[in-house]
């Protein structure tokens, strides 16, 4: 996400953190580099030159050139600017009102607006308590009814049933009909989208807005076009009331031209970004953690709020008592693994994380995509007493393991060796007083989002600077000799 703008942020920051004192040259000189950053990322015209001159402004004075820390100054201030350029603060879908609440989806054909609809519901659905009812009113593309239906049923949110013959706005007085008397809390409407704005698509909307009265209007964009999406916005502000903006395919959005312009022009919030074709892959967009992002400040909040998500607090749990006792058998190391693998691997978190956004490169480097899946095959193959008993692997049984995992013995060798480096580790920290020493002596207190103590993220650069403690109290540090399955 935003990778290359990053980069040449970070390139444009390090040369400034590098000086002592600045002049007004010096910060000048880095406003205009930030300023090409920009455009390169496809940031609009006029909000790239606003944004460089607002920054400069504030970085030209003089609690800036004679700060301690002039570079970590400037980088505050651009900091500051990215999340007002962003929408300041994150908004919240109106749908806290008399039921029926009613969400119509807007947007180009292609945008993905029929997968976020479905995304939509299901995240309504499970982490707000709302019962949903998404209804499509695309009769004009072949088969989007039915698109929306097996949608539906994948993410267990319930769909209008299909009447043939029908019109986009007697179809949606229907939905809120069927929610009225069925109880349904939000009903999301899905439109017919066209390849262009064309006059044919804002009468329909216009049409469907004004039988239904939308609480939210939300136009679906993907940020993969850059200022294409941000003309679409623009073309659509125009004419619809809309209420806010959702970003499809920010994971793979390298350059950011579209978030960090679609605010500016449209006057908008951002209110979701679509991170991954799963249809659990929607995040509330909060503009100042997408800030931190771009600045390579890392997420530890979205990294919080992902692992109550998806690590299983009883697992954790008994893998943090048996940790404290200095024990660890390849049993725990599987379940740490599938822990990573739930949270999208080492690459995803990389993101997240304050400090490893240079990293990330020699992380994807030292690992590919199958590195944990071919760990957890080696793992499968073994019996439950191996796991449990590494050293009663024999060579005899090595063979067995690898030819069960289509891995080599080479492979399995290095799994134990990976394996036993980390037992010895843990059976150290207990020796030095176990987990709670260690979380006082880097001042955190339990483990990640408090799933077993205080609470605290330890510090990321304490207990050999490995990934915080995805497994409950304890760190989990990138095993070493992890590198070792990479490709070659």
């Amino acid at each position: 996400m935003f990778d290359n703008l990053s980069d040449r942020l970070s390139g444009v920051f390090d040369k400034l953190r590098g000086r002592g004192a600045l002049t007004e040259g010096d910060v000048r000189s880095a406003m205009r580099e930030v300023r090409v950053a920009l455009l390169e990322a496809d940031v609009a015209l006029p909000v790239a030159r606003d944004f460089v001159d607002q920054v400069t402004e504030k970085a030209v004075g003089q609690e800036v050139l004679r700060s301690v820390t002039p570079g970590q100054m400037v980088v505050k201030i651009v900091h500051d600017q990215l999340v007002e350029t962003l929408g300041a603060d994150s908004s919240e879908l109106r749908v806290d009102i008399n039921p029926p609440a009613v969400v119509m989806m807007v947007g180009l054909q292609g945008s993905g607006k029929t997968t976020t609809t479905a995304k939509l519901g299901k995240r309504l659905s499970e982490r707000e308590r709302k019962r949903v009812l998404m209804a499509s009113l695309d009769v004009a593309r072949p088969a989007a009814q039915e698109q929306l239906a097996v949608l539906g049923r994948q993410t267990n949110v319930d769909t209008l049933p299909i009447v043939g013959g029908q019109q986009p706005v007697e179809i949606a007085k229907r939905a809120i009909q069927a929610a009225k008397l069925q109880a349904y809390d939000v009903v999301l409407l899905d439109t017919a989208g066209r390849l262009h704005v064309d006059e044919q698509l804002m009468s329909e909307m216009k049409a469907v807005a004004e039988a239904t009265n939308p609480t939210e209007t939300l136009l679906v964009v993907d940020s993969l076009t850059g200022q294409d999406a941000v003309n679409v916005a623009k073309g659509f502000s125009s004419e619809v009331d809309l209420t806010g903006v959702i970003l499809t395919r920010l994971d793979g959005d390298a350059r950011g031209g579209a978030a960090l312009s679609m605010r500016a022009v449209t006057g908008k919030p951002i209110k979701f970004a679509g991170v991954g074709e799963a249809l659990d892959a929607l995040e509330a967009f909060h503009p100042e953690r997408i800030a931190g992002r771009i600045l390579g400040m890392g997420d530890v909040v979205s990294l919080v709020e992902r692992a109550a998500e998806t690590i299983q607090v009883e697992e954790a749990e008994k893998l943090a008592a048996k940790m404290a006792k200095g024990k660890f058998d390849l049993d725990d190391l599987r379940s740490q693994i599938r822990q990573m693998q739930r949270m999208g691997g080492i690459g995803a978190l990389a993101n997240l994380l304050p400090g490893m956004k240079g990293m990330k490169g020699a992380i994807e480097k030292a690992q590919d995509s199958k590195a944990l899946v071919h760990l957890e095959a080696m793992m499968s193959s073994m019996t439950a007493k191996e796991r449990s008993k590494p050293e009663l692997i024999n060579a005899k049984r090595k063979i067995r393991i690898a030819k069960g995992s289509g891995t080599t013995v080479q492979d399995v060798n290095k799994l134990l060796k990976m394996h036993q480096e980390m037992s010895t580790a843990m059976k150290r920290l207990k020796k030095m007083g176990g987990f709670g020493k260690l979380a006082a002596m880097f001042g955190g207190g339990g483990g990640l989002g408090g799933l077993s103590g205080a609470g605290g993220m330890p510090d990321l650069g304490g207990a050999g600077g490995g990934l915080p403690g995805l497994g409950g109290s304890a760190p989990f540090n990138l095993p070493p000799g992890f590198n070792k399955f990479s490709k070659k």
